[in-house]
């Protein structure tokens, strides 16, 4: 589930999943909850299974930092439907959360998908390009 594309979030709260992306879903159900710098993450169920369980082995509900982590990750998942127009409804307490206006930028990332409000997006990856090109640099990749 690559790419990056923009859509609209419609007046009833319901975003339309790229093509490509609904086709490498295979099904009709996902897994919307927050991600980490204001944003959503989405996940077919599979990805979202194994995700949770390693999230859940990883920590221990008797640690601060690990209860919190799971009262902001696993919390608020909620399962979403795909319609016949390809759309998902994304739940009002996420939109908030994410400051989803109506542009909105869907980013696969291969096992999971990111939805960010289009302008929140554009400030974050331009006030990130220095820390991505030192970070390019850190991969030291050979190819």
């Amino acid at each position: 589930m690559n790419g990056t594309y923009k859509y609209s979030l419609d007046e009833k709260g319901r975003l339309m999943v790229p093509a490509k992306m609904r086709e490498e879903i295979g099904g009709n159900l996902l897994i919307i909850t927050r991600g980490l710098d204001k944003y959503l993450w989405l996940f077919p169920p599979a990805e979202w299974k194994e995700f949770s369980e390693k999230l859940l082995e990883a920590t221990s509900i008797f640690q601060d930092k690990a209860r919190l982590i799971l009262r902001r990750i696993i919390a608020p998942a909620q399962d979403v439907e795909l319609d016949k127009a390809g759309r998902i409804m994304i739940p009002p307490t996420l939109r908030d959360y994410a400051g989803l206006k109506k542009e909105c930028m869907i980013l696969g990332i291969k096992r999971f998908v990111e939805i960010w409000d289009e302008d929140q997006y554009m400030e974050y990856d331009a006030k990130n390009e220095e820390v991505f090109q030192d970070a390019v640099k850190d991969l030291n990749i050979r190819w």
